[in-house]
């Protein structure tokens, strides 16, 4: 079983609204082998809670707008460090940069074919450590003893 061409859409309007909002490191797994209750994750991070909600609210208003797509779930509204969106065919995650690599979703599911997204959201990868490094915050980056973002 594949991820279905509603699920694709999806996850390519959303990849691109988190692109637009200066998203971090933004990835797709085609999830649909493995999980019954959806057919894929799309992860995408930001360096602040702040720039972490703009980043769902646009990828909210894009879907709906575009798609005519409403998330059926959002939590993680209070604190703004990781946000989740259930379409139920596409699960999105907007995390903080520190979260991203505590919680290392891409571990879960690197055994999953990962979907090609639109070239602004193939761009962002590497943003955190780029990031990172402009600003002197070396907290959880690739080689820090906090782990890796890949």
């Amino acid at each position: 079983m594949t991820a279905t061409d509603r699920s694709l859409q999806l996850v390519n309007a959303a990849a691109q609204a988190a692109a637009d909002r200066l998203a971090h490191d933004i990835i797709a797994y085609d999830v649909s082998d493995v999980l019954s209750i959806t057919d894929a994750f799309l992860l995408a991070s930001a360096p602040n809670d702040r720039q972490v909600k703009s980043i769902v609210d646009e990828i909210e208003e894009r879907l709906q707008k575009e798609l005519g797509a409403k998330p059926v779930r959002r939590e993680g509204d209070r604190d703004a460090r990781w946000i989740l969106l259930d379409y139920v065919d596409i699960v999105i995650h907007v995390q903080h940069s520190e979260e991203r690599v505590f919680y290392a979703l891409e571990r879960l599911w690197k055994d999953c074919p990962e979907l090609p997204l639109p070239e602004d959201a193939v761009k962002t990868r590497g943003k955190a450590q780029e990031h990172a490094v402009a600003t002197g915050d070396h907290t959880g980056i690739a080689g820090d003893p906090e782990g890796e973002l890949s």
